[in-house]
């Protein structure tokens, strides 16, 4: 970097008011110091000093709020419940049959989000690297990766894994699909992409924060980053490339989620969808889950904390609630809608959390806040649904596809992930007429079969079960 873009950077920091960041410039090393006048000089000061106003301002009188615009919410109104009869049956089958020509035609890709730790699960290690698999102890990563591989050879078609980590996981991640031979993909079908960061702004000042004397204190920029990052990663280029035309998208969390859903895909083409998202029924009025909903005609999702505790316990002419479409980060995107959205660069907005950031004072000293002491700034992905022309919102079956780890013990934790797989693992082989010895721990492996009809075709190798059982690849 010449000492003229040093003095012009100098400048902008100076307008900003953001000068104190360079304060301990001469202490940094050769190699450092470089570095750290990058990171500087990648950032967008318009963008900073608009997030901070943002917090500055906001309050629950606001126009806009998001507790103003849960009053005005109403159920989503493009919607497709599961099915109750047998009209509504014939149409899924329709949807279902349209999704696998679509399969056929090689225009899917997946995106997975695997940029979190296993903080919350006592696992200091990429999320994706927990062992899930209720028999073999398979990893998240593994179970669903060998989705991408079955419904690959399904189809006959290369299905593209796009994964997307952030500082924390990307590492491992990559050196952990090395290890285990991208779980079967072809290399060239496995492609890594990092999430942006955000600096973290002083709550009281606005002022950037410094983690050391030569870098800033940054976090993931959360999943909304995604849209960012697909274009200077180069990832919409290569989707674009490949021909796709649908991109599956779905979070490392839910071992269970039915990647490239083919009455997903189908009802997401026949309703003329650029943005589709799977949702669940609440299980009570207070679970902390977001909702889809549709606001002033957009369909769009609120925070649980957003929805008045009276407002989420309204029901309908059912006697159900009113609010029951729980929120699963399930979402099918149109590829030409994901660029279209790349070029604007802030076309999400910022949510704004007030956190404990560590950071380092003007001495130098290095400071832990017992208190939320400083702005962290995310997007999220969700924030695209109004945008869309249309989009759809479809009902999946919780016990079927949505049993997410996210806590160490109680609801969603392994212990309710594993169980849930057993289950419908186990109701496949009886439907399939297995005999099954009671309580007894079966997984199936997606390479042996992905959903109920492949299972069936299989379960004619098989006549009892009594003790725990993997059924993977290798069986024959």
């Amino acid at each position: 970097m010449t000492q003229a873009v040093v003095q012009s950077l100098k400048h902008r920091l100076e307008k900003y008011g953001q000068d104190h960041v360079i304060r301990f410039l001469g202490d940094c090393s050769a190699d450092e110091r470089p570095l750290f006048l990058q990171q500087l000089a990648a950032l967008n000061f318009d963008e900073l000093a608009r997030a901070w106003q943002q917090s500055r301002t906001a309050s629950d009188e606001a126009q806009d709020s998001p507790a103003t615009i849960a009053q005005r919410a109403q159920p989503p109104g493009t919607l497709v419940r599961l099915p109750q009869t047998d009209a509504d049956l014939q149409t899924w089958k329709s949807a279902r049959e349209e999704g696998k020509k679509i399969l056929d035609r090689g225009e899917v890709g997946v995106i997975l989000v695997a940029g979190g730790q296993g903080t919350r699960l006592q696992f200091h290690k990429p999320k994706g690297m927990y062992p899930i698999g209720p028999v073999s102890n398979a990893t998240l990563f593994q179970i669903l990766a060998e989705q991408v591989l079955a419904r690959s050879r399904s189809h006959g078609v290369t299905i593209p894994y796009y994964i997307m980590t952030s500082d924390a996981t990307h590492a491992e991640t990559v050196a952990f699909f090395e290890e285990n031979n991208n779980f079967g993909l072809p290399s060239d079908a496995v492609r890594f992409f990092q999430q942006g960061t955000m600096p973290a702004l002083d709550a009281a000042t606005g002022k950037l924060l410094l983690a050391d004397k030569n870098q800033l204190a940054t976090s993931p920029d959360g999943h909304g980053g995604m849209i960012r990052a697909l274009k200077e990663t180069g990832m919409l280029a290569d989707m674009q490339r490949r021909g796709l035309k649908y991109i599956y998208y779905h979070q490392v969390d839910n071992p269970m989620a039915i990647v490239c859903d083919p009455a997903f895909l189908g009802f997401h083409q026949q309703r003329g969808s650029e943005l589709s998202t799977k949702v669940v029924a609440k299980r009570s009025p207070t679970e902390k889950v977001g909702l889809l909903v549709e606001v002033d005609g957009k369909t769009q999702i609120i925070e649980y904390s957003d929805l008045p505790a009276e407002q989420a316990r309204l029901t309908d002419a059912t006697g159900g609630l009113k609010f029951w479409a729980g929120n699963t980060a399930i979402h099918l995107f149109n590829v030409d809608f994901l660029a279209r959205l790349t070029e604007t660069p802030d076309v999400l907005p910022f949510h704004l959390a007030h956190k404990p950031v560590p950071y380092i004072d003007d001495g130098g000293v290095h400071v832990e806040p017992a208190q939320p002491n400083a702005i962290k700034l995310e997007r999220f992905i969700f924030d695209a649904l109004p945008l869309a022309k249309t989009a759809l919102v479809l009902e999946a079956d919780r016990s079927r596809e949505f049993n997410p780890v996210k806590n160490q013990t109680g609801d969603d934790s392994p212990d309710t992930s594993r169980a849930a797989m057993t289950a419908l693992h186990s109701s496949w082989l009886k439907n399939a007429g297995v005999s099954m010895a009671t309580g007894v721990a079966v997984e199936i492996s997606p390479l042996w079969a992905h959903d109920e009809i492949h299972a069936a075709r299989r379960a004619a190798e098989l006549r009892e079960i009594n003790e725990p059982t993997y059924l993977s690849e290798s069986e024959s």
